[in-house]
């Protein structure tokens, strides 16, 4: 079963609930049909193939398969497989996957956007994503992840006019986004603000809107961060919940039967 009883779900955290006997169940990931014997509240399920799959594969066969026109919400899909660690270069693949094939599946991309066009952004990512480069040299992976998707959008190459202004001015604008969330460094806030950002700025440059959920997410990884969550710094942070009453005292009072 891909869902074990009493755990909680490896998607969105919540507590899974048993059921009598096995069901179907769709898989958030590929969405294939099998069989588990718990339920997420959320309707979460991860088949046994996408456990067992890389975070890169899965980033990769998500950006291919999504048909969701929301660049924020295939990001977070991506993050929310097991396999993805906390921290790494892995995010710059998923931040270029994501608004790749979200433009693909816009209005605009349809027949113009390709799946090679998603491969090639992988592959310009790779080449400039290093691990722990974002302190060696302070350039963040994520950041050329936008620029290879402003340059593959715009034909831009070494010596062209303005779609090589533009392809920088959007590498600059997110790596300022980018920057303000450091402290320590986090790549799922810098995910989540590369992609808004660079969402704002093709709104402005090009008329294209793509339809970024509204309201910041909600982080469900800050348990994980091996350097320490920035918690109510950063926009993303989800504040535990907790009973503001449990340590009050009733003190009795009169009651109005008026």
């Amino acid at each position: 079963m891909a869902i074990n009883n009493n755990t909680p779900c490896l998607v969105c955290g919540s507590a899974t609930t048993p059921v009598a006997k096995a069901e179907s169940f769709v898989c958030t990931f590929c969405g294939s049909s099998e069989q588990g014997r718990s339920k997420c509240p959320e309707g979460h399920f991860i088949c046994e193939a996408c456990q067992g799959k890389t975070a890169l594969r899965v980033i990769e066969d998500l950006a291919l398969s999504t048909t969701s026109k929301d660049p924020l919400a295939i990001a977070e899909l991506m993050m929310a497989h097991p396999g993805l660690p906390m921290l790494g270069c892995e995010h710059a693949s998923l931040v270029a996957g994501a608004f790749m094939a979200a433009l693909k599946n816009s209005p605009y991309g349809s027949g113009k956007i390709t799946n090679d066009d998603i491969h090639e952004a992988f592959k310009r990512t790779t080449k400039q994503a290093v691990s722990g480069h974002c302190g060696l040299t302070g350039v963040c992976g994520i950041a050329p992840a936008v620029g290879a998707c402003f340059s593959i959008f715009l034909g831009a190459r070494c010596g062209s006019d303005s779609e090589q202004k533009i392809t920088m001015e959007a590498v600059i604008r997110v790596s300022r986004s980018i920057a303000d969330l450091t402290g320590p460094s986090c790549c799922k806030a810098y995910a989540r603000a590369a992609i808004t950002e660079a969402s704002n700025l093709f709104g402005e440059r090009f008329g294209i809107i793509l339809p970024v959920r509204s309201g910041a997410a909600l982080c469900r990884h800050s348990g994980k961060h091996p350097h320490g969550c920035r918690e109510e710094k950063c926009p993303y942070y989800q504040k535990p919940s907790r009973d503001i009453f449990a340590e009050a005292k009733f003190v009795p009072g009169m009651v109005c039967t008026s």
